[in-house]
């Protein structure tokens, strides 16, 4: 696939990713049918999560490029099979469903496209705020807010400075964290919930986000790539390597994301 096509194929996908910011937007608004049930790893499922599931499926099946899915809501594919995709979507129907639960509006849709275990291109919609974004590799990044569209580029930063913004999870705040965080003079922690937390990277408002607890594949992915494309990294907190995709474990490594570092 060339780069013309992958740019016309994630205008195609925005548009999915709006639908089914739209499909969510309507049983947030619908509070005594929100259907919370418990999967087996004990995180909370909803209603949203289902429809919006199904909506971002059927549309990257109708697409006229078509690649294998893997969602964090659909039934894990064997990984003798995954191992020789070339490409596979990676999605997150509703990525923060805490957030959205506790009705903060912190949560989005997220859906990158792999090629090769790396993240070459995601789109991020946040329903409550309208916000778009997406990133294509060597393309950049960019917001769409009321029909204007914006680039994306990181703030720099010397790990040094007084009082960078370090992004923390709202549901998820660790020891190890803070400890990182105490490593820093005079940070200004901010909480966000879901891949916000990125976001707010991504558009030059916060420094670094240290993820030193579980994630999965599907919770980074899309804006990983976008914050790439702006300037930024996301690095395994243990070896400094570029964050992987469609591994036989889903399960993200512990990693580091951050703006564009000066010395």
């Amino acid at each position: 696939m060339n780069q013309d096509q992958l740019i016309d194929l994630i205008k195609e996908v925005n548009s999915i990713a709006i639908t089914a910011g739209n499909k969510i937007l309507e049983v947030y608004d619908d509070i005594e049918n929100f259907q919370v049930e418990q999967k087996d790893d004990n995180s909370p499922l909803t209603r949203a999560d289902r429809e919006a599931n199904k909506i971002i499926c059927d549309g990257l099946e109708n697409l006229s490029i078509k690649y294998p899915i893997i969602s964090e809501e659909n039934k894990l594919v064997d990984y003798d099979t995954r191992k020789n995709y070339e490409y596979v979507w990676m999605v997150d129907p509703l990525d923060g469903t805490k957030e959205f639960i506790k009705r903060n509006g912190e949560f989005t849709v997220n859906i990158a496209l792999i090629h090769q275990n790396k993240s070459i291109a995601g789109v991020v919609y946040t329903p409550v705020t309208e916000d778009l974004y997406y990133g294509i590799k060597n393309h950049g990044a960019y917001k769409i807010k009321n029909k204007v569209e914006t680039k994306l580029t990181t703030a720099t930063y010397n790990k040094q400075d007084t009082g960078l913004s370090i992004v923390c999870s709202r549901s998820h705040l660790n020891d190890a964290t803070q400890t990182f965080i105490d490593d820093y003079n005079a940070p200004d922690k901010v909480s966000k919930g879901s891949s916000l937390k990125f976001l707010i990277i991504a558009e030059g408002e916060a420094h670094i986000y240290p993820r030193l607890a579980p994630t999965m594949e599907w919770d980074t992915a899309a804006a990983q790539i976008i914050l790439e494309e702006a300037g930024g990294t996301m690095i395994e907190a243990d070896t400094g390597t570029q964050v992987r995709y469609n591994k036989e474990d889903l399960l993200n490594p512990h990693f580091i994301a951050h703006a564009k570092q000066i010395d």
